[in-house]
């Protein structure tokens, strides 16, 4: 799936990010943390989006009713 590969980059590019901004020492901590955080919640939603890409794939829908993937979604909060 053509999906999969983009959120495979997407996640690659934004821990590139988060890296350079864990090994940047011109930064203070709070501003690494203030730049970080959207990041993180970027990373986040991308692997959810991955999680559920994949689950579609190994588990296609059967029912005419459309996918339910969000059902099994385990909510880690």
């Amino acid at each position: 799936m053509i999906s999969l590969t983009h959120l495979e980059a997407a996640l690659a590019a934004v821990d590139t990010e988060v890296k350079a901004l864990l090994y940047n020492q011109s930064l203070s901590q709070s501003e690494k943390d203030e730049k970080m955080l959207p990041l993180l919640r970027e990373s986040k939603v991308l692997k959810q989006a991955h999680e559920d890409v994949c689950y579609l794939r190994d588990n296609p829908p059967s029912s005419p009713s459309g996918c339910k993937a969000g059902s099994y979604r385990k909510e880690d909060e």
